[in-house]
């Protein structure tokens, strides 16, 4: 009788112990990376007792992905927004901010408009997990609309921060605020201007607005200059108003969080609070990596100051990333949350009896692929050869006009790069036809690329003994993905088993 109860206590004692290691983890690592991989423009939202976060998908679906924490370190993909594109959409869904508000969940995002402009578009929940309802866009000027955040002024009223795109045609880009319907299905009023890129560090560029209130101020989170890529310049200020309408004052000590040893152009994040303290989750690059593997999840504290603006804790550079293994069996009826394809791309997918099959397309073919994690890795997997009517095998693809793929049809593989749209061949081997054809790639320093394959009982062989130069594959807007190819007619296919990935220590 006597265990019985005290065993409550030891619970309880035991849950305290667990959230006391949380803390001590976040304030001892000021700065962590918390969703490694392509995960550009991260917003982050409590909702009940879990944090929900959600990243920019661009060109890759299903769109956005949705993760679930306790404590913004761990965190698990529990599902998608979007599995195809809205109606009214064609390409570049970007940046998409997670609130709750009222017992709805919303996501604010870019979607270039067909036949238009980039616009800013909205989506409701019952559930984090969704399924969300698209509301479609709610502003689209003609220069594009981007980066939108959701806010309610001093005395309540709801608006939307949004980002006008003026420097894709070379003018500048103010950040501007409108009122909101309730139902988010449009905006009413006039527009008004917060602020705009006044300082030189802002290299003529601000967006990535994201706004918190702390006492007596509204403090704006906002990102400047050039996001992405190997001449990225990217850096976070801070602005504050006692009015969300203005004025607003920029910080003199801008940037607030700029380059470091371990962490590249900094910037468009979201502020949250996780146990009375305060961090912030935001994107860069990790400095080894670079833009191979993206624009990934980083995690970091800050306090307000009795002068009424913003620090952010240093009291480190950050952490390494963890090695990432991934290991694909196909296991159930349906591909896992890891895998995307590209917007342009039409093609079926299954998955029965460990194997997962997909139609081939010509050209360049079908694919699907998983973010990379490092600058060294390994991929692998099998191709079905007897089940297989296409051309399959194993990628390394930065968009569909830029990726390196290893195929085998019947008892000739072929590795083939293709560069801006043009293909040509790297190497051919005939090979005695095999039921079964593995191929690996090996990727090390980002863009040294070697395929190898081996066939039943065999051992692994060399396709391209001089390596390939990867170094034009990534998108200025996002990573690599590693995966898989079917090319050939429509009506072919191609069958693959056992998928891995693996960081290489």
């Amino acid at each position: 009788m006597f265990y019985y109860q005290l065993h409550p206590i030891k619970d309880m004692l035991r849950k305290t112990l667990a959230i006391l290691l949380v803390i001590f983890s976040l304030k001892s690592s000021a700065q962590q990376l918390v969703l490694p991989g392509d995960h550009p423009d991260p917003s982050v939202v409590k909702i009940g007792n879990s944090y929900w976060a959600t990243a920019t998908t661009s060109n890759w679906l299903p769109a956005f992905p949705l993760y679930e924490s306790k404590d913004l370190v761990h965190w698990s993909k529990r599902a998608v927004a979007f599995t195809k594109l809205p109606d009214w959409a064609d390409y570049y869904l970007w940046a998409p901010e997670i609130s709750y508000d009222k017992g709805k969940v919303y996501i604010y995002y870019n979607g270039h408009k067909k036949g238009g402009s980039l616009c800013v578009a909205a989506a409701v929940a019952d559930r984090p997990e969704g399924p969300y309802k698209d509301l479609g866009p709610l502003i689209g000027q003609p220069d594009g609309s981007i980066d939108a955040f959701s806010m309610r002024d001093e005395n309540g009223k709801l608006y939307l921060i949004w980002k006008e795109d003026g420097n894709s045609i070379g003018q500048p880009t103010p950040i501007w605020a409108m009122e909101m319907k309730e139902d988010r299905t449009g905006l009413i009023g006039e527009k008004k201007e917060l602020f705009r890129a006044t300082e030189p560090w802002e290299s003529k560029l601000v967006e990535g607005v994201s706004i918190t209130r702390h006492g007596e101020f509204f403090y704006a989170f906002y990102a400047a200059a050039g996001c992405c890529g190997t001449s990225c310049n990217y850096a976070t200020g801070i602005a504050r108003s006692k009015s969300l309408l203005g004025p607003w004052e920029k910080f003199d000590k801008n940037p607030i969080i700029s380059d470091n040893a371990s962490w590249k152009c900094p910037g468009h994040g979201t502020p949250v609070v996780f146990n009375g303290q305060n961090y912030f989750l935001y994107h860069a690059y990790n400095t080894k990596s670079a833009n191979f593997a993206g624009r990934q999840g980083v995690l970091k504290q800050f306090e307000f100051t009795p002068e009424g603006w913003i620090q952010f804790v240093e009291n480190c550079n950050g952490t390494t990333p963890k090695p990432v293994t991934i290991n694909d069996n196909f296991a159930g009826n349906k591909l896992s949350l890891a895998w995307q394809w590209n917007v342009f791309e039409k093609f079926s997918k299954s998955v029965k009896a460990n194997t997962l099959t997909i139609s081939a397309l010509p050209k360049v073919g079908s694919f699907i692929g998983q973010t990379v994690y490092s600058s060294d890795y390994d991929v692998q997997v099998t191709v079905v050869s007897a089940k297989s009517t296409a051309a399959g095998g194993l990628a390394l693809i930065g968009d569909e006009k830029n990726l390196l793929t290893a195929t085998v049809s019947l008892n000739k593989i072929t590795v083939t790069e293709v560069k801006d749209g043009k293909s040509r061949i790297v190497a051919e081997t005939e090979i005695t036809k095999s039921p079964l054809v593995t191929f690996q790639l090996k990727v090390r320093n980002n863009s040294t690329v070697t395929f190898l394959y081996k066939t039943s009982g065999q051992t692994f062989r060399e396709l391209n003994p001089e390596p390939i130069n990867a170094a034009g594959l990534p998108p200025w807007d996002r990573g690599l993905r590693a995966g898989i190819v079917a090319t050939g007619k429509e009506n072919q296919s191609a069958s693959f088993k056992n998928f891995m990935l693996s960081d290489v220590k």
